[in-house]
């Protein structure tokens, strides 16, 4: 077996990319007007970063931290299915038994190409089904949730929109049913499985199944999306009733990449206190593939090509918040990113942190010593600079200054190298001919020695605190 690999968090060039990736989050929060969000970085057994960014309560001026609670939506399907792996590796059920031999009471009608078609427990988790969306009631518009027995009564008014397997249909109907099954398996309630079975081995003692209290301080307060020329507004649900295990748990950062720490241990023969390596293993394989190639489902998870490289994970949206889990097994790297307003896209975040700190933990994980950092006198010159035109952020790169447009969806686009010539004054070095490749950038300082402007040519953009 080969050892662990270790990952300097010191080193040059991932304290670089952690520092741009950190810009561009402030940047974005301060221009789009979000609340708050927290992000961790796990590389195999390890937390190499966790950091909250805004205020978990805007009202109360409470910040955001690691170990701030949200709402993580339908990342609970990934509990949920965890729990019927472990129901099935203890030998109560099979992933391929019908529905109906573990919930007598499930009957909906079906078309009559796929009547006789027995719909599974594979089938749920897999959102390959056909079943509707969601149940017969309109909760996501009045944020009343029904109870599981009027999801159950609900089901005599739907109907199979899809025959099972035909395509992967997302239902979080289906994933309320795996709870059902859970519970009715174990003879517990799901929400103590979870407790008993999942949380507590993996020392999750932050997170939430039900008894969600809106005045929890630690919970972040949830916002809406902002609409034009209107300010957010306070988004708050309790538990969602049946749909429990569809969406409802509440988890930090921190707990969360536990959970992630989890999917890791998948060497053969590993046989952890939750799923052994090898379930682990096929939760997160295809068990279904879109006719692209490029994504499907695994049981649980989403499974997905992104620039060369396989991820799988799950995504999660609830009034007020919203969340995303990323896992790149071949890398032992996971990016979580939880937000308390609905149109934070936390898969932006996951996807720039991929793009931006892959290659540098990489680089971080190489042996030999580490390499000489930046000057650190240059650090009179780092900061954010405005003016009537633009922004701009000079940030300490692995080996001396750079400037960035943290405005950019890749904050790597167009950014500049500043070569030292002169005190004070560096030379520009880029590819983007937009910019001032080849001209002077000159620093004007303070009394107090840190820079106040900074002039390219004729043109000066001036220090500011915070965007």
């Amino acid at each position: 077996m080969s050892a662990p690999v270790t990952v300097n968090p010191a080193h040059p060039e991932l304290r670089a990319a952690l520092d741009l990736f950190t810009a561009w989050i402030e940047y974005r929060l301060a221009y789009w007007a979000l609340p708050s969000i927290a992000v961790a970085i796990v590389h195999d057994q390890r937390v190499l970063w966790a950091r909250g960014f805004g205020e978990a309560d805007v009202e109360r001026g409470i910040g955001a931290t690691p170990s701030t609670r949200y709402r993580i939506g339908s990342v609970t399907k990934l509990f949920t299915a965890t729990a019927v792996m472990q129901l099935r590796d203890a030998g109560a059920l099979s992933l391929d038994d019908p529905v109906a031999r573990h919930l007598p009471w499930f009957k909906i009608a079906r078309g009559q190409d796929h009547a006789d078609v027995e719909l599974t427990v594979r089938h749920l988790l897999s959102h390959t089904s056909g079943l509707p969306r969601e149940a017969a009631f309109p909760y996501w518009e009045t944020l009343e949730f029904p109870p599981i027995a009027l999801v159950r009564d609900g089901l005599l008014r739907q109907a199979t929109a899809l025959s099972p397997e035909s395509q992967w249909k997302y239902s979080n109907l289906a994933l309320a049913l795996a709870g059902e099954i859970v519970a009715a398996v174990s003879g517990m309630p799901y929400a103590r499985y979870l407790e008993q079975h999942i949380l507590e081995p993996l020392g999750m003692t932050d997170t939430l199944v039900d008894g969600m209290m809106t005045g929890d301080t630690r919970l972040a307060r949830g916002y809406s999306r902002r609409f034009p020329r209107a300010p957010r507004q306070g988004r708050e649900v309790g538990d969602i009733g049946g749909l429990i295990p569809a969406g409802n748990m509440a988890s930090t950062v921190e707990d969360l990449a536990r959970f992630a720490m989890l999917q890791f241990r998948t060497a053969t023969g590993t046989e952890g206190s939750v799923l052994s390596g090898t379930t682990l293993r096929e939760m997160q394989r295809i068990h279904w593939l879109e006719p692209g190639w490029q994504a499907g489902w695994g049981i649980g998870f989403r499974v997905y090509r992104e620039d060369g490289r396989t991820c799988f994970g799950h995504a999660g949206l609830v009034p007020g918040h919203a969340a995303e889990v990323r896992l790149l097994p071949a890398e032992k790297i996971a990016i979580i990113v939880l937000a308390n307003a609905e149109d934070a896209w936390p898969f932006a975040y996951v996807q720039r942190a991929t793009a931006l700190l892959v290659p540098a933990i990489a680089g971080a994980s190489s042996t030999g010593p580490t390499p000489a950092g930046p000057d650190p006198g240059l650090s009179r010159y780092v900061g954010r600079y405005r003016n009537a035109w633009g922004d701009s952020q000079v940030l300490l790169g692995p080996s001396g200054l750079r400037i960035v447009a943290p405005l950019n969806l890749d904050p790597t686009e167009g950014m500049e190298t500043l070569i030292p010539v002169a005190p004070h004054t560096f030379k520009i070095e880029s590819s983007n001919g937009y910019g001032a490749p080849g001209e002077l950038a000159t620093f004007e300082l303070g009394s107090d020695g840190i820079a106040v402007s900074l002039k390219v040519g004729e043109h000066r953009r001036y220090r500011v605190a915070e965007w």
